[in-house]
């Protein structure tokens, strides 16, 4: 055999294995690339593209052990039940997608911004105590922009929005947080504007916008 046949024969063979061996690593990358792309849906409500409330609550949390400046942010759309019942179900479905849409604008890309379930939402976002105030009545403006359907026809939504900071309630605790800013949303629901919680809405018991009264009543949150 001439040493020509001899090269071509070696660089053969080991194009061959070197082709063999990529099989299996070309199959665990696909693999790879489908297991995250599983376990983002997993982390994400399907309409919304919203983290789930799990994968809020962590990124929530991490935010909130390392950053300064941050609210926890409350939010409630109202009348929603009519949206369904006027418009139908696919139009109750868009206004939930145009609210995370703008909730995503509103918060940017580092916050942490969630779907707890049916029409309720929540966010924790970094923003200067000096400028809050005003960030909140942006973002109520946003939610307050008719929605305009596929077919054309004009949704009048609403939503109503209630915050608490760790410096105003003395903790950075989620839980206590989102309960005093679900308070304070309690307290201004269809006001039209944001309502910031106080060291007395942290006190409030609440559980899936269930807000305790004196004893033996309860005052339910989640109105429409």
């Amino acid at each position: 055999m001439s040493s020509l046949l001899r090269v071509q024969g070696r660089i053969g063979q080991r194009t061959l294995l070197l082709t063999t061996a990529a099989v299996p690593l070309t199959g665990w990358a696909v693999h790879a690339v489908t297991l995250h792309r599983q376990l983002a849906a997993t982390r994400r409500d399907p309409l919304t593209g919203l983290l789930r409330r799990d994968s809020y609550t962590a990124r929530a949390r991490r935010l909130l052990a390392r950053g300064d400046d941050l609210a926890v942010v409350m939010v409630d759309q109202d009348h929603f039940k009519a949206v369904n019942d006027d418009f139908g179900h696919p139009a109750g479905d868009a206004v939930l997608a145009a609210t995370a849409a703008r909730l995503t604008a509103w918060a940017g890309p580092r916050a942490s911004i969630g779907r707890l379930g049916g029409d309720e939402f929540a966010v924790a976002v970094q923003v200067p105590a000096a400028s809050l105030d005003q960030r909140l009545a942006q973002l109520v403006r946003m939610l307050h922009t008719p929605v305009v359907l596929e077919d054309g026809r004009t949704v009048d939504v609403a939503a109503s929005v209630g915050a608490a900071t760790p410096d105003v309630i003395g903790s950075r605790d989620l839980s206590l947080l989102q309960r005093a800013a679900d308070a304070a949303l309690y307290d201004g629901k269809h006001s039209g504007r944001a309502h910031l919680a106080t060291k007395e809405h942290a006190k409030v018991a609440s559980i899936n916008g269930r807000r305790a009264g004196r004893p033996g009543t309860a005052v339910w949150g989640r109105a429409a």
